[in-house]
Order: C-alpha cells, then structure tokens, then sequence
C-alpha cells in the first residue's frame, strides 16, 4: 500500500487525498462535456460538481456519526473534523443534493441535468476506490485463501492481522464493477431519449453492485441478515426500478370506455 504518495518539507500528498482530487477533474469532465452535448451550459459541470463533492462530503460524515453515535458524542468535534470515517450512502445522497440544488437554482432541466450528473458518478466512484485501496482506509474485506487475497500491513487504518493473512481486496472489486458501470452508461447515453432513464440505470446497477461487495466485506448485519449498505442498496434498487418503469403521459394506454 502507498498512503503517502511524497513529502516536500512540511507538505505531504496522500494518495487518497490525491485520488479524490482525480475522481473530482474527471466528474467535473465528464458532467461538462454531457451537459454541451445536451445543449447547456458547459460552465455549470465545475459548479455542479463542486456542490455535489461538498454535499457528498456533509452526507458521508453526517452518515458515520449516526452509525458511530457513541463515539461522536465522546468528542463530537474532533469526529467530524477528523476522527470519524465516511459513509458512501450519505455521501451519495448528500451528493445528490448538492448538484440537485444547483441544478434548481440555475433551472436546468431536472431530469436532463440529472443524467450528466448520474453517468460521471461511477467514475469517480471508482478513481475513489482504487485511493482506498492505496491508502489502505479499512475498506479491505474478509480473510480469503485466494490467489488474489491482499495484505494491509501500511494501511492508514489499523491492521491487525497476523503475517501471511489476506484479504478480499474489495476496493478493487468495487472499482471494477464502477468502471464497467460507467462504461455501459456511457455505451447507452446516446441510445435512450427519455430523460431520467440514464439515472434510474445508474441506481439499478450502482446498488446492485453494492449488494453484492457487502458479502466479501466485514460489516454488521443489522436486519435481515443484510449490512445497512445492503438494505440501503436496495431502496437505491427500488428508486431506479421505479424511474425506468414510471408511465409517462405520452405512455399511457388509452382509456378504456365503458357502455
């Protein structure tokens, strides 16, 4: 693992910190060059990006100090400024809302808009990845006798594994299914017409693919047997169920008459 990427003097560059900043160029890109596409203003991906990263961030640490409740309220201070994790479903929907309150206050076409924002989304998820993976932040999974079982031993996150122990190394998998989903997404966007479908697609396979990781991870099951990333995974699965099959009125059959 490579937590520290260099140091000049005081300065230090982490490699997730410089991850996130990859993750944040490539969003802001791609969140452009789709809203140029569509025939909006280019300008307003930094801006929109910019707000989603800053809502993503409240949501995620908002998101861990209710799951770490006992511990926040030991000193609340210093968990949200530095001692407490992040969440990935706060920070999605966090996220969400901050783009979404750009996207209202330059009045954008919701849906239309919603999309560019939807198909950059996996990418950055994944860029993301691939820095807990280098950082070695605790998201590694459980112990595992296969080939490409990894060990932790500079994870900035405590390793307590005894030597020749390997884990799942599931920030991996988690950015190759990401990176699969944006391909496709990207493949599709100028095959579907009906705004809003890009995004229904994107919480359909991003919540599927979360199901799935949680069964290689170390997390509480806390009802049903399911982790809470898993009974969020789902809820994300019904929404977007829900979008690609909403009726529209252009869609509706004709009514039928009665005599």
């Amino acid at each position: 693992m490579y937590p520290v990427v260099f140091q000049l003097g005081p300065i230090t560059i982490y490699s997730f910190g410089l991850m996130v900043a990859a993750a944040l160029f490539a969003g802001g890109l791609i969140v452009s060059q789709e809203l140029r596409r569509k025939g909006l203003d280019p300008g307003l991906g930094w801006q929109i990006t910019c707000w989603a990263a800053i809502g993503g961030l409240v949501g995620a640490r908002l998101w861990a100090m209710v799951d770490d409740f006992d511990r926040f309220l030991e000193a609340p201070v210093h968990f949200l400024l530095l001692g407490g994790g992040v969440v990935w479903y706060g920070g999605l929907v966090g996220g969400f809302l901050g783009a979404s309150w750009v996207i209202h206050q330059k009045r954008l076409p919701r849906l239309v808009a919603t999309d560019c924002v939807a198909i950059a989304i996996p990418l950055a998820h994944a860029i993301g990845r691939i820095g807990c993976q280098l950082a070695g932040d605790g998201d590694w999974g459980a112990t595992t006798t296969l080939p490409w079982g990894m060990s932790y031993p500079n994870a900035i996150i405590g390793w307590d594994y005894p030597p020749g122990v390997r884990v799942h190394p599931a920030p991996l998998y988690e950015a190759a299914l990401y990176l699969g989903i944006f391909g496709l997404l990207w493949a599709l966007r100028r095959r579907v017409e009906r705004p809003g479908t890009i995004l229904a697609l994107y919480f359909v396979l991003a919540g599927t693919a979360r199901f799935l990781i949680e069964y290689v991870r170390i997390e509480p099951r806390v009802l049903w047997g399911l982790t809470a990333a898993q009974l969020f995974s789902v809820l994300l699965v019904a929404v977007g169920a829900a979008l690609l099959y909403r009726v529209t009125p252009g869609d509706r059959p004709p009514r039928k008459l009665t005599g």
